[in-house]
């Protein structure tokens, strides 16, 4: 399954390679962003898309890892809190198998 994962794996990044190569000229053009709201106005630079796509991945990959790492950290404290919930309900079921036995007969009233 390993050797399936990185043969698609290069597949993929030959493909995106041959999809740059080939929009180039596309891809180089700048683009400029402009921002007004009531009083204020704003005008970037001419900004090449070629660092659009960079910076839009790179967030994209710096939002999903701070995803999973929040719910890593849920998941290790949920973890924690049931592994604690299983030692208590282990020692209880201990104290109760060590109990001593008695001879009387417990419920025979019931059964008469």
């Amino acid at each position: 399954m390993k050797h399936i994962k990185f043969i698609l794996l290069i597949i993929i990044i030959i493909a995106l390679i041959i999809f740059f190569v080939q929009n180039h000229s596309t891809f180089s053009t700048n683009v400029e962003f402009r921002l007004d709201l009531f009083s204020f106005h704003y005008k970037s630079s001419g900004i090449n898309i070629y660092y659009i796509i960079g910076i839009s991945f790179l967030l994209g990959v710096l939002i999903t890892g701070l995803c999973g790492i929040v719910e890593r950290f849920q998941l290790k404290r949920q973890i924690k809190t049931l592994t604690t919930i299983s030692n208590e309900k282990d020692k209880e079921l201990n104290s109760l198998r060590n109990l001593p036995i008695t001879s009387d007969n417990v419920g025979s009233d019931k059964f008469k």
